[in-house]
């Protein structure tokens, strides 16, 4: 019989032997799914397991597998649920829900927000999950719906034109954050405690000094994370440096720390973070315009975003998004408009496993990994488990 990858993970299988499963051979990427890598622009106009594997792109190939979601809208936003479940929002005020693995996906679009850029989404489970759009002004607005998306009520709309949303993040299902890019020189912090219903500001006596010209990216819904009950990590960039703030206390105070992702651009910084506990976080990003180098796309924290280094083998191009694989503590993925990288080694060596064009990804801890991107592109990471000799287990 075929381990689950669940079991393969909890068995304490090395990560050269994870990064062996992984790895698509390269024509994989061509084998007629719809793989085409794709160009990127984050640019901020703009339950249970019942699933079987035999939808794989072919035996023996774990990797990415396309779904059909009837949509061309860009998925920037995901919240993964587990391997059945999960939610995706985008452009054109677009969110879909899946409770089947991504064989069928259902438009659960909040009426009236066709004008909206959905980008970042949270789900505590099947039914209720929190939608942030972005832009300036009342285009920065936050949704939430408790019936798997049948009805949505909007629970906050900017009405400060300075203000610009980039993402939101949730310690639980009651307490969360939703950062904007800097007002009046500091980043701006919403903050709720009762699961979105409502939201407030918080003072920024404890934010420090925004850089000139720095901001967050809404490419993946990550440039805001939680890991635990209170702490919470910014991305930044556009500055001279590219930084990561870190706070303790649920966004009252804040300390701030360069990273050695590229900086001093507009399009440069650190798009996607991802923390698997307190301590143990990855920062990935660099240029996002196609026609430029990337050559220091991640960086490696182990001190709780005190200290970052940077990767001896980065991802080789610019990456948006970021996630720690379940039941291993060296194993992430991350993603961009060329390729998904592996880490078996916590990040300091990352190596493209696959050539797809996504801009986010999430894991859950059933063993569910999510991709999603440009043109409905939504993928769920299959992996049928090999016997230490590559052959598939019996």
């Amino acid at each position: 019989m075929r381990r689950t990858w669940r079991a393969w993970l909890a068995a304490g299988v090395s990560g050269a032997a994870l990064a062996t499963a992984l790895a698509v051979p390269a024509q994989a990427a061509a084998d007629g799914t719809d793989r085409a890598a794709g160009t990127d622009r984050a640019d901020r106009a703009d339950g249970t397991d019942g699933t079987d594997d035999r939808g794989l792109p072919g035996a023996g190939a774990p990797g990415w597998h396309l779904t059909d979601t009837g949509s061309d809208a860009r998925f920037r936003g995901l919240a993964a649920v587990s391997r059945r479940a999960a939610w995706v929002a985008g452009s054109g005020g677009t969110v879909l829900r899946t409770a089947d693995g991504g064989r069928s996906w259902r438009d659960v679009s909040p009426a009236g927000a066709g004008e909206l850029e959905f980008r970042d989404i949270e789900a505590f489970d099947g039914r209720r999950a929190v939608a942030l759009a972005i832009g300036e002004g009342e285009a920065s607005r936050i949704y939430r719906t408790e019936d798997g998306g049948a009805h949505w009520t909007e629970s906050f709309r900017n009405t400060d034109p300075r203000a610009f949303y980039d993402c939101v993040t949730f310690f639980d299902s009651r307490h969360g954050l939703a950062m904007s890019d800097p007002v009046d020189g500091k980043y701006r912090i919403l903050s709720t405690g009762d699961g979105g219903s409502t939201w407030r500001v918080l003072p920024s006596d404890g934010m420090p000094a925004a850089l000139p010209g720095e901001a967050g990216f809404a490419a993946s819904g990550q440039c805001l994370v939680s890991s635990g009950p209170r702490d919470v990590w910014l991305a930044t960039g556009g500055g001279a440096t590219a930084r990561v703030l870190h706070s303790a206390d649920r966004g009252v105070h804040w300390t701030v720390t360069d990273t050695t992702l590229p900086g001093g651009d507009p399009a440069r910084g650190v798009f996607g973070l991802a923390f698997r506990d307190r301590r143990h976080g990855l920062a990935v990003g660099g240029d996002y315009r196609a026609d430029q180098q990337s050559p220091r796309a991640a960086a490696v924290s182990g001190d709780g975003g005190r200290s970052w280094r940077q990767a001896n083998t980065p991802p080789p191009a610019y990456r948006s998004g970021v996630a720690w694989l379940p039941y291993s503590r060296s194993a992430a993925l991350a993603v961009g408009p060329t390729g998904t990288d592996l880490t078996t080694d916590g990040g300091r060596n990352w190596r493209t496993i696959d050539t797809g064009s996504y801009d986010t990804v999430d894991c859950t801890p059933d063993a569910g990994c999510w991709a999603a991107g440009e043109q409905g592109r939504v993928a769920r990471l299959d992996v049928q488990d090999r016997a230490p000799s590559g052959r598939l287990s019996d």
